[in-house]
């Protein structure tokens, strides 16, 4: 074992990691997570009573057996053969026990989906079909106040024909998108949160927030939108009641100068907060009050629907107001075309108005009114049948819904003439049948009704997207199941005030309309996602979609949110961007099995597949180190790894790219060791993520860490993805702690890398590596003694990179034979360095022979490592000879060779000691295991070598070039 201290012995001082040290310090509070908390299992579960009707007809020779199965006449029927608790038990299907069991929540850090909830809660019986679930909900919002008071404004100003395009193009858009949707919610079940679950499950959580808090805020606008209007329809039916008057004078080119009385702004103001205020006291009361009156918002709806249509058959002209014709062709043909125009604030055309209308911005205005086709999915807790409901409520809605726009289109166009069109805002209440005050009346109820929808809907989507937990600035807003989302209708009352203060109908709208297309790509994009992905779990029960519709229909709501105006777009992608990038930031991570899971492994896997098994061209390599968590040594409690070879395993990839494979070996058998692998593989990831290192934790069980490492070496990857460099740790303490096993598994590491053709990093002095914020000064040394496909030299470029090395100069030690000629060697390599566009000093150092360098003097400290190793090889050698083992090996081994390698290690590093004492960091050749030696003399030749160098690394390339000369 390894003590606190130093550790001395045969030159070597040497200081282990202890549980004191800083870096160790500093990760001993970390989290080695959730499996590391709980002891594994090593027996299979205990199956429970389960009774199962087919089994025994007759319940009194029905007993449960002693190992919990169900015996009947001394037979046993258990599933503990399969060594599982039955799917009932796991399950709660309700086809067996006839209970509804509410679907575990999406998993999150610590969360294990595989483990089974407690289904002891059970859920209460569905009771909303299609037509009370969806259809009618849908409908409700989307026949509001546009139609109502600005559907004949928009037909007098773009036309009839732009106007059936302006339907046609929105219509469309809805009902691709209520396709996508359908898509989704029939592929599984769905819980509380509508778009926002969909979208989030399906793009992942940093795009589900982002367009979930915009749809969010889309819906608490849309509450201004429902109230202003509301307002805007009482105070044009009772003008008595406006505070503030103003009396407009209409002139747009006609003889008649017309007064026209409009709604003041400051009414609409102090009237809509009121309103509001009234309303959120409703919404405090709960949502089963408002679902009880819900329905009777519907029939003012339609029944003032019907009145219109009457109108429209029993209007005469100038009946029943001037400007109306009835149904005439003349009518229909003089609205045909356009007549775009300025206008004031109000909408009253007016030539020194400052409001410019055209087609983009009737589409910014008109798209509110086919909006709401979110309504049925919002609902889908309160469904009999989820998946049938949602795709024929929705896509029914929808048909029916533009449906009654076009007609409708035709229907105004042939009924007045453009002036009264474009200046009678309630129009549809002049014409009904018998009288206006039902359609001021259905107007007021049902915009009030979709007001209170949205502050009903807009918190609980808001607390939906709290209780997820992935965003911790929302957790103000968190509500349990059977709680108000109080907090939430506040802040969404806020917001409705403050836009209601804004006053302006007009100008609200394009704000909404951002936000729901904005919403509707989301869905649409989800959709194109599974569906191009098509992962085996994408089988939604909705089979008429195709990815192409999703795309069109993505395509055609960003299409449509520039005509309304690029800048509002701007606006609203750059929220969702700022969102996005704030989720991604402060956000806890989570793994919902979203699409962009799925397409980076199917991106993975093209990617493999086109990278072949082909060697990789020296300008595409990039390291793909194997970090070897060997701690040749005890390291303190949890700590899994070395804590500075993460630091020194991101010092080998320009910008963060890369990968690394930290492997560790446990020795014993699989079977009993399986599970300690898993707690051992789950402490070291969460140690790659504390230091922020890229890459993967493996845990290999094997019977010895030799078997261990060669099959990782021989299995780990896939094709052009295995690792190419390994790198440990050099075992400093080898020599204390174990004479013959470390040596030997050292020796047979690299002679394994060599024959697998991997390159060798070997780091001594890992105790003293910097991290990245220890600036570090002087240079870095690189003694080039054989060819290793420009390894060395790359791995020095890289370390420059780094902000800890970024002041540091190369120099390059070339050693070469006193006879060679030095200064053609210098030239030769400062022109392929050149080539290389790699800055470096070049020095050529001449080195005697070995049997020359007994006559040189050499630093006292060396000569002491080298008498000191002489000893003990020669001590070694005698015990082996006197004992008779490996006479094999002794008969091989040529006592001369062995004194050749030791002076030739003595010189190196006597070497190195001269020219790079202060060095930041010493790069030096790696010289192979020579054959017939045996471990421990190859251990004393290194023990040489690293002497008194305080922090080296010992590098061997492999049969390819890392680097090229050519562009």
């Amino acid at each position: 074992m390894m003590d606190s201290g130093d550790i001395e012995g045969g030159g070597l001082k040497y200081q282990p990691v202890v549980a004191h040290d800083r870096a160790v310090l500093e990760m001993s509070n970390m989290d080695p997570g959730s499996s590391s908390s709980s002891s594994p299992t090593k027996r299979l579960p205990e199956l429970k009573n389960v009774k199962v009707g087919t089994l025994a007809t007759d319940r009194s020779d029905v007993q449960p057996s002693s190992n919990g199965g169900v015996s009947r006449g001394g037979r046993e029927y258990n599933l503990e053969l399969f060594g599982f608790d039955s799917l009932v038990n796991i399950l709660g299907l309700k086809s067996m026990t006839g209970e509804h069991v509410a679907s575990p929540p999406s998993p999150r850090d610590g969360d294990d989906s595989s483990v089974p909830h407690d289904h002891s809660q059970v859920v209460a019986d569905a009771k909303l079909g299609t037509l009370m679930g969806v259809f009618v909900p849908c409908l409700q919002n989307i026949l509001g106040i546009i139609y109502y008071i600005r559907f004949t404004w928009i037909v007098g100003m773009a036309g009839v024909a732009q106007s059936l395009v302006l339907v046609l193009m929105c219509g469309l858009c809805t009902f691709l998108t209520g396709m996508s949707l359908s898509a989704i919610a029939t592929n599984g079940a769905m819980k509380g949160g509508g778009p926002y679950y969909l979208i989030g499950r399906a793009l992942g959580p940093e795009v589900g927030i982002s367009i979930g808090l915009c749809f969010f805020l889309g819906n608490a606008i849309a509450g201004a939108l429902y109230v202003l209007g509301a307002v805007e329809t009482f105070l044009e039916a009772v003008p008595a009641a406006g505070i503030f008057r103003e009396t407009i004078t209409h002139i747009n080119g006609t003889a008649a100068v017309e007064p026209i009385q409009a709604p003041s702004e400051h009414d609409l103001q102090i009237y809509g907060v009121v309103v509001t205020i009234l309303l959120c006291f409703i919404v405090f009361g709960g949502v089963k009050i408002i679902n009880r009156v819900a329905p009777a918002f519907l029939i003012p709806v339609l029944f003032s629907m019907v009145c219109i249509f009457l109108g429209f058959f029993l209007a005469r002209k100038d009946y029943p107001a001037k400007g109306v014709t009835g149904l005439s062709m003349e009518s229909l043909k003089e609205n045909w075309g356009s007549d775009y125009q300025f206008t004031n604030e109000a909408g009253i055309p007016d030539p020194n108005g400052r409001v410019y209308w055209d087609f983009n911005a009737l589409v910014g205005l008109f798209f509110p009114a086919v909006t709401g086709i979110m309504a049925g999915s919002n609902r889908s807790a309160s469904l009999k049948d989820t998946q049938r409901s949602i795709p024929i409520g929705t896509l029914s809605a929808t048909l029916t819904t533009t449906a009654l726009y076009i007609v409708s289109v035709f229907l105004f166009g042939s009924l007045a003439t453009r002036q009264r069109l474009l200046t009678d805002r309630l129009l549809t209440a002049t014409i009904a049948w018998p009288s206006p005050s039902i359609i001021y009346i259905g107007i007021i109820l049902s915009t009030l009704g979709a007001a209170l929808q949205s502050l009903t809907g807009a918190p609980r989507l808001l607390a939906a997207i709290a209780n997820d937990d992935i965003l911790p600035i929302l957790n103000y807003f968190k509500v349990s199941d059977s709680q108000e989302p109080h907090v939430a209708t506040l802040f969404t009352a806020f917001i409705c005030i403050g836009c209601v203060i804004i006053g302006n109908l007009d100008l609200i709208t394009p704000t909404v309309t951002m936000f729901f297309l904005l919403c509707y790509c989301g869905v649409n994009l989800s959709c194109f996602l599974l569906d191009l992905l098509d992962a085996p779990s994408w089988r939604p029960r909705w089979k008429f979609h195709h990815w192409s519709l999703s795309l069109l229909g993505a395509s055609l709501c960003i299409v449509i949110m520039f005509l309304i105006s690029w800048s509002f777009t701007i606006v609203a992608l750059g929220l969702a961007s700022l969102i996005y990038k704030y989720v991604g930031i402060k956000g806890k991570a989570g793994d919902w099995g979203d699409g962009f899971k799925s397409a980076y492994f199917q991106l993975a896997l093209r990617s493999l597949r086109s990278l072949g098994a082909n060697q990789v061209h020296p300008k595409n390599w990039y390291p793909i180190p194997l970090i070897f968590c060997r701690p040749w040594g005890k390291l303190p409690e949890n700590v899994p790894c070395h804590p500075k070879l993460a630091d020194f395993a991101n010092c080998m990839k320009k910008k963060g790219r890369g990968m690394s494979i930290f492997v560790s070996i446990l020795d014993g058998d699989y079977h009993e060791c399986a599970e300690d692998a898993k707690t051992a593989c789950s402490q070291l990831s969460t140690y790659i993520e504390y230091k922020r290192c890229e890459g993967v934790a493996e845990i290999v069980v094997a019977p010895n860490m030799s078997d261990g490492f060669r099959g990782i070496v021989q299995t780990m990857g896939l094709g052009n993805l295995k690792p190419n460099i390994v790198v440990m740790r050099y075992p400093e303490i080898w020599r204390r702690e174990n004479l013959t096993e470390i040596p030997a598994t050292f020796v047979g590491i690299i002679n394994d890398c060599i024959v697998a053709n991997k390159a060798v990093v070997i780091v001594k002095g890992l105790d003293e590596w910097p991290n990245e914020y220890q600036k570090q000064y002087g240079t870095i040394d690189l003694y080039w003694i054989v060819r290793d496909g420009g390894l060395m030299l790359l791995l020095s470029q890289l370390l420059l990179t780094k902000e800890s090395f970024e002041s540091c100069k190369i120099q390059v030690f070339c050693i070469a034979e006193e006879d060679s000629d030095a200064e053609e060697l210098k030239a030769d390599v400062k022109k392929f360095l050149y080539d290389l566009r790699m800055q470096a000093e070049v020095i050529v150092i001449s080195m005697r022979s070995w049997h020359s360098n007994a006559e040189g003097s050499q630093p006292d400290e060396s000569l002491e490592a080298f008498n000191a190793a002489q000893k003990r090889i020669a001590s070694n050698l005698a015990e082996m000879k006197k004992s008779g083992n490996g006479k094999e090996d002794i008969g091989a081994l040529n006592e001369r060779q062995v004194e050749k390698y030791l002076y030739t290690t003595l010189k190196l590093n006597t070497t190195i000691l001269h020219h790079s004492r202060m060095a930041a960091v010493v790069l030096v050749s790696l010289p192979p295991p020579p054959d017939n030696h045996p471990a421990y003399f190859y251990m004393e030749y290194m023990d040489l070598l690293v002497e008194n160098v305080p922090r080296l690394l010992i590098v061997r390339g492999y049969r390819r070039d890392v680097v090229t000369l050519f562009t």
